[in-house]
């Protein structure tokens, strides 16, 4: 894909006469390299968009809403109009038809992974699943998501300002949809999103009945010392949290579940597994020995090299159904679903 975006660049900048030198020509090849590369990532997001009512139509009214969360975390400009303005988050909602006639609904706050991801069709089926048990969900499209442009993707905060977007969609939702139970809300995620999950139940725990974390980013001072130095610099630059981890120590800590354990009051159950590509399973052991530590009572399950390492539990294997339906019959007690699994 990259080489398609130099070549239209390239064609452009012949057909405009834009290159007078090759320093011009390079810094002009990669501003429209970036242009189509969120053309192409906003096109995607509106195709995808078609495709989650051509799956789920049949059992859900869906929509998409819009609401504000924090500003921007770094303002070029504070002075200039408008600039500490709230963020507009974008957020799927959608409701069971089947329970129309229901008066109360349990919500679940269903996060997308991926620092640069965005919640798509590949969650279809947990997001039927979900349904089938009487669900109403809310799936946010927090800061840094694609789909949105160039200057929403470069919003991410990478672990901050992003659980307040999802917090305001939890209460945008049970402020705007008359059907949604207040006192039964649940959230859940994976990766980053179940960071993002963790995060809010630490900080907010009087906004979430239980929550559940699939393979969660837990150790952001661990995660920066075996990831990439490409990696590292990305969420250390000016843009993200301004300082690599042994420069801000205290941030790092800030923003990762694993030192904020002792917070925890809400019902838990975290999964992760051995053979994890991405969220290594140190983090996650991190994280449970970190909530023992501290005396909290949660659930987990280590699973053993299960097939689809970081995505283990979200494919369509029997592994991953069986999962999927521990972490629904963890939920259900809490949160009062009228079609729980038997």
């Amino acid at each position: 894909m990259h080489k398609i975006y130099t070549i239209a660049a390239l064609c452009l900048i012949s057909a405009y006469g834009f290159a007078q030198t090759p320093e011009a020509a390079a810094d002009r090849i990669k501003v429209l390299e970036d242009r189509l590369q969120f053309m192409e990532q906003g096109l995607t997001k509106a195709i995808d968009d078609l495709q989650w009512h051509q799956n789920l139509d049949d059992i859900a009214v869906i929509d998409k809403v819009r609401y504000t969360s924090k500003p921007p975390h770094v303002i070029k400009n504070p002075s200039g109009q408008g600039a500490t303005n709230p963020l507009v988050i974008q957020a799927y909602t959608f409701i069971p038809k089947k329970f129309a006639t229901a008066k109360k609904l349990p919500l679940m706050v269903l996060i997308h992974g991926g620092v640069h991801g965005d919640f798509n069709t590949f969650n279809w089926h947990i997001v039927r699943e979900l349904l089938d048990q009487g669900y109403i969900i809310i799936a946010p499209e927090y800061r840094g998501s694609t789909g949105y442009g160039s200057s929403f993707y470069k919003q991410i905060d990478y672990g901050d300002y992003e659980n307040d977007d999802v917090l305001a969609g939890k209460r945008w939702a049970v402020e705007n949809l008359p059907q949604v139970d207040a006192e039964h809300v649940g959230i859940m995620g994976w990766s980053h999103g179940g960071m993002i999950t963790l995060m809010n139940i630490f900080d907010h725990p009087e906004d979430y009945k239980v929550a559940y974390a699939g393979v969660p980013v837990s150790d952001l001072i661990a995660r920066m010392g075996y990831k990439t130095q490409g990696y590292r610099e990305e969420f250390s630059n000016s843009s993200h949290i301004g300082k690599d981890a042994s420069e801000n120590v205290a941030e790092y800590r800030r923003r990762s579940p694993v030192w904020n354990a002792q917070k925890l009051k809400t019902p838990l159950l975290v999964h992760t597994n051995t053979n994890d590509e991405d969220v290594n399973v140190l983090e996650v052991e991190a994280l449970i020995n970190a909530l023992k530590a501290n005396g909290k009572k949660f659930e987990y399950k280590i699973y053993q090299d299960a097939p689809g390492g970081h995505i283990f539990n979200r494919i369509d294997t029997k592994l991953a159904r069986e999962s999927r339906d521990e972490v629904y019959r963890f939920l259900a007690p809490y949160l009062n679903p009228p079609n729980p699994l038997k």
